[in-house]
């Protein structure tokens, strides 16, 4: 039996190839063409960066010697300008008064100090604004009583300074120092403040620093807020809110506009927050300047009720609770209120106080007054913030919802009395 042939699969070989002249010639050509390509973007790469690189620091050079108007050196040149021009007028107040001084225990028992002692027991801040020494600060600055008040200028002088009016309701006061051709701060307009408008900040910081300034801008306007302090609690309306930095002892110091222009008295700060202050607008202030100036006294207007200012929340909670048949907003007259946990009782008094203006012009309980003098009453312009723009004696007249029917009834604001 002859034996069968071996079988292989074939092998693949490479098979040889020549390669000729004219195919190396053109392939080199391609490799050189290839580099020298690579090498031109490289080195024109390189010029790029480096002109780039030069720009930058021609810009960095404008910036630095304030050749760019853009710049950040111009506002701070802005702000050192306002600064100069305010800070002479900013006043330090320092607060004296005698105290206990305590030897024993008996005496510190039965509250019998041997002797007293004048110590400084707190400090703020104010700014001039005439010439003959009248000074504008914080009613809570020169609240604390049988106390002597100091006011130290910028350049060194001291003067005892003299209270003269207060008012609790914005937290402002006047003062009064005794000197001729004092530096004055010029006082501006608050009532068009723009949120985002830089402000700086200048006053007595901790009691310690006299003419700190801080700088920020407006973050909020319109606001309202319950500021406490010295066992006092004051809620204060249309308040200006700023991030410029506050401290205590800024209390009564101006916030101060680029134009060096005072435009809000700085009263208090957020003490759980960062960078949250607020400061009274400075056209309240100037209320109760020309007040005084013509009367020697600073009065507040008088409707005589009690109301509550409504919004959509709280008349549903009145409609549910109480069965009363209230709008979303306006001012009800009431005599029903709140305790702290929310329970609804009713005062004794009457909702409208006998011998008012509110009587005389015929108001009653349960009406709700939509407008004052034709400005409407709403959550975000409440009746608190309206009447404070009127002076007792003038005449209003009020847009009443009573029964379902609106009427109007006129009425001349009274005078509180304290």
């Amino acid at each position: 039996m002859e034996e069968l042939p071996k079988i292989e699969f074939p092998k693949l070989e490479k098979p040889k190839r020549k390669i000729s002249w004219k195919v190396l010639t053109i392939f080199s050509i391609f490799l050189v063409s290839l580099f020298l390509g690579i090498l031109g973007g490289l080195i024109s790469s390189t010029y790029l960066i480096k002109n780039y690189l030069k720009e930058i620091q021609i810009q960095k050079e404008k910036i630095i010697e304030g050749k760019n108007p853009a710049s950040q050196t111009q506002q701070d040149k802005t702000v050192v300008e306002a600064v100069k021009e305010v800070s002479p007028a900013v006043v330090s107040i320092v607060i004296t008064k005698d105290v206990p001084i305590y030897e024993t225990p008996f005496e510190w028992f039965f509250e019998t100090p041997g002797k007293y002692e004048k110590r400084e027991i707190g400090g703020g801040s104010g700014f001039l604004i005439s010439e003959d020494g009248l000074i504008l600060t914080n009613n809570h600055v020169v609240s604390e009583k049988d106390a002597d008040y100091t006011v130290f200028l910028l350049d060194g002088r001291s003067f005892p300074a003299k209270i003269l009016a207060t008012d609790e309701r914005r937290d402002l006061a006047i003062i009064k120092i005794e000197g001729e051709n004092l530096p004055k701060a010029a006082l501006g307009d608050s009532d068009g403040l723009e949120i985002g408008q830089t402000v700086i900040a200048i006053g007595n910081a901790l009691g310690e620093f006299r003419n700190t300034v801080s700088a920020g801008v407006i973050s909020g306007l319109g606001r309202s807020i319950s500021a406490s302090g010295g066992g006092v609690v004051e809620t204060l309306e249309d308040v200006i809110q700023t991030d410029a930095a506050i401290n205590k002892g800024n209390s009564g110091g101006p916030l101060v506009s680029l134009k060096g222009e005072v435009i809000g008295i700085n009263t208090a700060m957020a003490v759980e927050a960062e960078n949250i202050g607020f400061a009274i607008p400075i056209n309240k202030a100037k209320k109760d300047v020309e007040q005084f100036q013509k009367t020697g006294k600073i009065t507040f207007p008088y409707l005589g009720i009690w109301y509550f200012n409504l919004n959509e929340d709280f008349a549903k909670e009145v409609r549910e609770k109480l069965k009363k048949d209230v709008p979303n907003q306006g001012a009800w007259i009431t005599r029903w209120t709140q305790d702290n946990y929310g329970n609804w009782y009713q005062r004794e008094d009457p909702a409208v106080v006998v011998g008012s203006a509110a009587q005389a012009a015929g108001l009653r309980e349960d009406d709700v007054i939509l407008e004052f003098s034709g400005q409407k009453i709403t959550p975000q312009n409440s009746l608190a913030r309206i009447i404070e723009k009127y002076a007792p004696g003038e005449e209003i007249s009020l847009k009443i919802l009573r029964g379902g029917k609106e009427i109007v009834v006129e009425a001349t604001l009274g005078e509180i009395k304290e």
